[in-house]
């Protein structure tokens, strides 16, 4: 707008020239003001607050060790952290947004000894190691009676404010990165071992119900006590197939056949007794479920839930189903379907008896054995009419056995170790034959372990005494470091003799053969030490070391580093995806630190610097470089590159890319050094100058600095060496 405005007004004021001047103001005003870059905003969240849970949630007491969801019990709102990268040189800058959250999720209503494994939705959040997948500060509370307050929740709450939540088991996480989770809280499972070994059926109704359950010796790998007292025993009367009964002024959890009283057969018959006193009948098939199943956690699939049944031959049609808040193998599931099925078929006889005063201690639950009739019985009911005790018996079904049974099949969240990052911060030439017009330093980064994903990074340009943040890295790479270097070669050969030996990160990291036209669109590029190479084969050799062989040395320009490689370097793979470049305003020489912030990388980690050596920006050295005599004279030549146009596509000249074609040609011999520049790849040798023995070095001089040089060394007769 203000060229225009401008440009207009110094016409009419200046006519051509003033319109001229008006529009080179407006041009500057223009950018300055109205087209000066901006910020490119990412994606951010409007709400900053959580979804916390409501409160009166019941929070159960475990037993064993066993997968629950818990209960998120406090949280802050969602903490924005703010980067901004870029902006320099008329290029707009960039603004991302990431968010962390802090909370406590409740577990258990009693003391446990530890958490294992953590699931974020679904996918583990913390492995059976104890690493963490993404990054974040974790805290547990056993539950003891003497636990302290949590200090960042009595920081952010206030002093006095923050309960201590003694007899309560709970986790604090501290600023937990939610990136990954769709920037919310996610659902969040753990593996809580609350006791050491399995616990017995009747230990965990004597602690919920203050029953006497000594009797219950059903072993639970796990178990959840959530509801009133008589769900849990119901629940665990399933498990065991016991019943409760009367035991002194309280009450006890009986299963099985055990000691109980001998009642005299009162010749009872299939109607009524003799004499009325008696009857003995057998329920229709379909009073008897023909099918049942038993739900439970199986540790096989991660806890998830599982389910067994049990059939019986015969006719009927109903199904029944039993859900146990408990952990189970497959086996035990299975088996414990069976006794129930066997149970609920037993059940369909009952025996009536009625009987004398002698009778009257015996209480429900009872067992008892009916002279005449097989196996013990259970008192199911009692009654006193007329003077007569009445007790209504069922069957006590003995133990199955223990059959085979499967889990099916689980697919596991992957529990893969991350390990410390290592960065690989290198100078790249250009691949696209864009000629870079400021240092192009790129970082690749892997982790120690396969699990590894990324890192934050964090930069300094002054020598550590400040840092700021570089942004995330990119995807893994492919990286290691040199074993056996590849030795001396040439850029202009396929190298068929040469090979090099490499080590890889880790295990998880492979490498792969490449054709010819693999090769010559780009495939197994690789920066080993500072040569840029590719590579044919690619055998392993055992553990994670590969022997690379059918090399093409010294790509883009590097072909001054062949040779110069020591065991240790570096290996990168490169890869567009793998490689992240540095949005960072720094000379040629200049130095860059970096350090990375990954879940597994130590606070005291000593950070990767790369120097800045012009590969990105400089001029290759010429090449050819070479002395004809001419009469008394000398004349050298040589040819040019560029640092673009490596593809060659036109079959004629490359493109100069520099601002100007120049040369500096150092002659050295006995009369002395001295130093000439020319703008053609052409340099005449006088006879003077052939006196004695010469040192020819010729370098391009470039929009940046100059190439590495070119070297010829000339005889006093002028021969070539």
């Amino acid at each position: 707008m203000a060229t225009m405005v401008l440009t207009v007004a110094g016409g009419l004021i200046g006519g051509p020239l003033g319109a001229g001047l008006g529009g080179l103001i407006g041009n500057a005003i223009d950018h300055q003001l109205l087209f000066k870059p901006g910020t490119l905003e990412g994606a951010r969240l409007a709400d900053l607050r959580v979804q916390t849970s409501s409160y009166g949630t019941a929070i159960p007491k475990l037993f064993g060790t066993i997968r629950v969801a818990g209960c998120v019990i406090w949280a802050t709102d969602l903490i924005e952290h703010r980067s901004t990268q870029g902006g320099g040189k008329g290029r707009p800058s960039t603004t991302s947004y990431s968010y962390t959250a802090s909370f406590a999720v409740a577990l258990s209503s009693r003391p446990v000894l530890r958490v294992g494994r953590i699931w974020a939705d679904g996918q583990l959040l913390r492995g059976a190691a104890g690493d963490f997948k993404v990054r974040t500060g974790f805290r547990l509370y056993a539950g003891g009676e003497d636990q302290p307050v949590d200090p960042l929740i009595a920081s952010i709450e206030g002093a006095g404010r923050a309960p201590a939540h003694r007899g309560l088991a709970y986790a604090v996480f501290e600023d937990l990165e939610l990136a990954s989770f769709g920037n919310r809280i996610p659902q969040l499972t753990f593996e809580v071992v609350a006791d050491a070994d399995a616990v017995r059926a009747g230990d965990v109704a004597a602690t919920v119900g203050a029953v006497e359950a000594g009797e219950l010796v059903t072993q639970l790998a796990g178990f959840s006590a959530q509801g009133t007292v008589r769900e849990t025993l119901d629940a665990l009367c399933a498990a065991a197939g016991g019943w409760l009964c009367g035991a002194g002024d309280g009450i006890a959890l009986r299963a099985g056949i055990g000691e109980g009283a001998a009642l005299a057969d009162q010749g009872f018959t299939d109607g009524a007794a003799a004499g009325g006193r008696g009857a003995r009948s057998i329920a229709a098939p379909d009073a008897a479920p023909r099918r049942l199943s038993i739900g439970y956690y199986d540790p096989a699939r991660d806890y998830q839930a599982g389910v067994q049944q049990a059939c019986r031959p015969g006719p009927g049609s109903r199904e029944t189903r039993i859900d146990l808040p408990a952990v189970l193998d497959a086996a035990a599931a299975k088996t414990m379907a069976a006794a129930a099925l066997a149970r609920a078929e037993l059940a369909r006889e009952r025996r009536t008896l009625a009987l004398g005063w002698e009778a009257l201690d015996v209480a429900p639950g009872a067992r008892v054995t009916i002279d005449g009739a097989p196996g013990q019985w259970r008192v199911d009911r009692w009654s006193l009419e007329h003077m007569v005790v009445k007790l209504e018996c069922v069957p006590i079904a003995a133990a199955p056995l223990a059959g085979p049974a499967s889990a099916g099949r689980a697919v596991a969240a992957p529990d893969e170790r991350r390990g410390r990052t290592i960065l690989c911060p290198f100078e790249l030439p250009p691949l696209d034959d864009v000629a870079a017009t400021t240092p192009k330093l790129v970082v690749a980064a892997a982790g120690a372990a396969s699990g590894w994903r990324s890192a934050a990074l964090l930069a300094s340009v002054d020598g550590g005494a400040s840092w700021a943040a570089a942004g995330d890295t990119a995807y893994p790479a492919v990286l290691g470091t040199a074993r056996t270097p590849p030795g001396t070669g040439r850029a202009a050969l396929i190298d068929m003799a040469s090979f090099a030996e490499v080590e890889l990160a880790h295990a998880g990291m492979a490498l792969s053969h490449a054709d010819m036209a693999g090769l010559d669109a780009g495939a197994n590029l690789a920066m080993l030490g500072d040569e840029l190479l590719q590579f044919g084969r690619a055998d392993p050799i055992g553990g994670t070391r590969w022997r690379l062989s059918q090399l093409w040395r010294g790509r883009r320009g590097t072909d001054i580093a062949i040779g110069t490689q020591q065991p240790g370097d570096r290996f990168v793979l490169v890869a567009r995806d793998t490689l992240k470049a540095l949005d960072l305003t720094i000379a040629l020489g200049g130095t860059v630190a970096l350090l990375a912030q990954g879940v597994d990388d130590s606070t005291d980690a000593q950070p990767q610097r790369v120097t800045s050596n012009g590969i990105s920006l400089l001029p290759p050295a010429p090449v050819q470089l070479s002395a004809n005599r001419e009469g008394t004279a000398t004349r050298l030549r040589w040819v040019r590159r560029s640092r673009s146009g490596w593809a060659w596509r036109d079959g004629v000249d490359v493109p100069l890319v520099e601002e100007r074609e120049a040369y500096q040609i150092e002659i050295e011999g006995a009369v002395g050094r001295r130093v000439a520049t020319v703008e053609v790849p052409v340099y005449l040798l006088s006879a003077q100058d052939r006196a004695g023995p010469l040192f020819i070095r010729v370098r391009q001089i470039g929009t940046h600095g100059m190439s590495a040089a070119a070297q010829l060394l000339l005889s006093s007769l002028g021969d070539e060496q």
